[in-house]
């Protein structure tokens, strides 16, 4: 399984409408045939500030996820809100 935590810093006008695009390309994210998560979790003390906790199969399976329409759509519809580039780090699962 591989797990990606993408970093995700969002201008404070934009914050409502980040949440529901991203809502939008989670539900159609865990509908993948590879995926096993897909979380969207906003920092209590900075409420710009997200995690996306993704994770997938195989490494395959988190590519073909972003070569799909939801994720292009979504790349594309929240990249003028960022407040800074995000920041994606790719992991190994040890456990469980």
């Amino acid at each position: 399984m591989i797990v990606t935590c993408v970093y995700v810093w969002v201008k404070p006008e934009n914050v409502e409408d980040f949440i529901e695009a991203t809502k939008i390309n989670h539900e159609n994210s865990i509908q993948e045939p590879e995926n096993r998560r897909f979380d969207i979790l906003q920092d209590p003390n900075d409420p710009t500030a997200f995690l996306l906790y993704e994770a997938y199969a195989s490494e395959g399976g988190a590519a073909a996820h972003k070569q799909t329409e939801h994720y292009l759509t979504w790349r594309k519809t929240v990249e003028p809100w960022m407040a800074k580039a995000r920041q994606g780090i790719p992991y190994r699962v040890i456990a469980p």
